[in-house]
């Protein structure tokens, strides 16, 4: 019969283990082998102990250290990586053979330098960005690299070159978060074997040339303008359809095109302008509207009374102009 112990050993063998364990499991310092000191160091040791019991308790101020809540102490005895990370609080340190660094656990906020770049169809842009990284492993970060926070800026800024070489100027313009996503994993993968952890990545700004900025701004103006023309198109096309519409309903009532007549003239008295209006009678109309417009014989009475109408007017301004001559030869 199995026993209890042996059934949670296989339970938790068989629960996969989460990412972030994996990862602290990955970069755990490997357990040094137990290995035999040296005269040399031996003795330094004890003069170390020697000089802490001689000098008490002025020794307790060289031999006590304080680290902050967000610091961590990677300490090195005679050049030695000790394999316990100090902190945070107080620890003890052995005077003249202890050598320690503190290494900072907040999160960097590094603005990285403008970055002039020639995108995949040959346009040159200027970009800024913004990485926020931090340190999760301080040994790694002490042993692996000579300076982890530096080196992973300089990683930065040819992450950024590289990754925008290979994007359009229309995917750099519309897709900076899928960019964005793209140089966080490559910063950090490429950046965990020193203890670096990026936490996220911003394109901040892409500025254009300025003759590049002219050329867009009048392709959008012209896409403006025909969407415009269409729209305007369209309003006419309607506005015709209602038109025929109407003089098709106005047609078919005898009095609808006199109302139309006294409505237009309502109009333009309501108008503080000097017009001159000229009635013309809409039993004419009528008679056109009855004889169709296709026959041209009807078309001759309405010329003939336009054209008496007309030599009237001039008949009437020529009678003064007789009169004062009539006058003259009396």
């Amino acid at each position: 019969m199995m026993q209890a112990s042996e059934t949670v050993e296989m339970q938790a063998m068989a629960q996969p283990s989460s990412p972030r364990r994996d990862v602290e499991a990955r970069f755990q310092p490997a357990p040094q082998e137990p290995r035999e000191r040296g005269c040399t160091e031996l003795f330094c040791i004890a003069m170390s102990y020697f000089l802490i019991f001689i000098t008490f308790p002025v020794s307790i101020c060289m031999c006590i250290k304080i680290v902050q809540e967000y610091q961590r102490a990677v300490v090195f005895r005679l050049g030695r990586l000790l394999p316990e990370v100090k902190g945070p609080g107080i620890f003890f340190i052995i005077p003249c053979i202890d050598q320690f660094l503190n290494i900072d656990l907040r999160v960097v906020s590094y603005n990285v330098p403008s970055q002039e770049i020639l995108s995949r169809d040959s346009v040159t842009v200027s970009v800024d960005a913004v990485v926020y990284f931090k340190v999760f492993d301080p040994i790694t970060s002490v042993v692996g690299v000579e300076n982890a926070t530096e080196s992973t800026k300089l990683l930065a800024q040819t992450t950024l070159r590289t990754i925008l070489g290979t994007h359009t100027l229309t995917e750099i313009l519309s897709d900076r978060e899928k960019i964005s996503a793209d140089m966080k994993i490559s910063l950090d993968e490429a950046t965990e074997p020193w203890g670096i952890k990026v936490e996220r990545v911003e394109l901040r700004d892409v500025r254009l040339p300025g003759q590049m900025q002219r050329a867009m701004a009048a392709e959008a103006e012209a896409t403006r303008d025909a969407g415009a023309k269409i729209i305007a198109a369209e309003g006419e096309l309607r506005a015709s359809a209602a038109l025929a519409e109407a003089a098709t309903i106005i047609s078919k009532s005898e009095g609808a095109m006199q109302l139309r007549y006294l409505h237009t003239l309502n109009a333009i008295s309501s108008e503080k302008t000097s017009t001159i209006i000229f009635p013309f009678p809409m039993e004419i109309l009528g008679g056109i509207n009855k004889s169709g417009v296709s026959d041209s014989a009807a078309n001759y009475p309405v010329q003939e009374m336009v054209q008496a109408a007309l030599k009237s007017i001039q008949r009437q301004d020529t009678i003064p102009a007789t009169a004062s001559s009539g006058g003259s030869r009396l």
